[in-house]
């Protein structure tokens, strides 16, 4: 029996990005990104291991090596558009909050569970780690584009920030391409909302 169910849900790939400059958080465009076990060639947040950060020090000492599950950024289109509109600017670029990928037509994507696999035509498979917390870095880019706006980013993209993601199988993406959700095949803890 499979462990995880093909959707009928959809993302369009709209905009794809690398972080290259080490102490940026802003990516630079690309139209195609080649995926190794590493994540995005090219990708500083790439690698098998990370150092632990602020994220998991109720799990870690912060700085230890651990598994690398943030290899990349995905971002919704549609959720990067409410952010704006919620903050009052008239657009985010993508390159401004760190992208990697960029979909359109993905109901929610930033709720879509954990363990979730986002799969292109040719076999490349992403494996969702979790939300993607919003932070105040951020802001600090969009601040340049929209003086006094920068600090409205945060609250503004509560639950609107994307997800964090590793690569299960290598391959290769393109703007234009679509990635299809295939989610694990279990119900929701039963004490989720106890333990929330």
């Amino acid at each position: 029996m499979a462990a995880l169910k093909p959707t009928q849900y959809q993302g369009e790939v709209v905009w794809l990005g690398l972080v290259t400059t080490e102490g940026q958080l802003t990516s630079t465009p690309v139209e195609e990104i080649d995926f190794t076990f590493d994540g995005p060639v090219g990708e500083l947040h790439g690698g098998r291991t990370r150092p632990s950060c602020s994220r998991v020090t109720d799990q870690h000492p912060k700085g230890i090596e651990i598994a690398n599950v943030r290899q990349l950024t995905i971002l919704s289109a549609e959720e990067l558009a409410e952010t704006a509109f919620a903050m009052g600017v008239p657009e985010i670029d993508p390159s401004w909050v760190g992208a990697t990928i960029v979909l359109r037509g993905l109901p929610d994507l930033t709720h879509i569970p954990p363990s979730a696999r986002l799969q292109n035509e040719t076999g490349l498979t992403l494996v969702v780690d979790m939300e993607n917390r919003a932070c105040v870095l951020p802001g600090r880019v969009i601040e340049e584009h929209y003086p006094e706006k920068g600090k409205r980013y945060k609250p503004a993209a509560q639950g609107r920030r994307g997800v964090t993601a590793w690569v299960e199988r290598p391959g290769r993406l393109v703007v234009g391409e679509t990635l299809r959700l295939h989610i694990p095949d279990q119900r929701a803890w039963e004490l989720m909302d106890e333990v929330r």
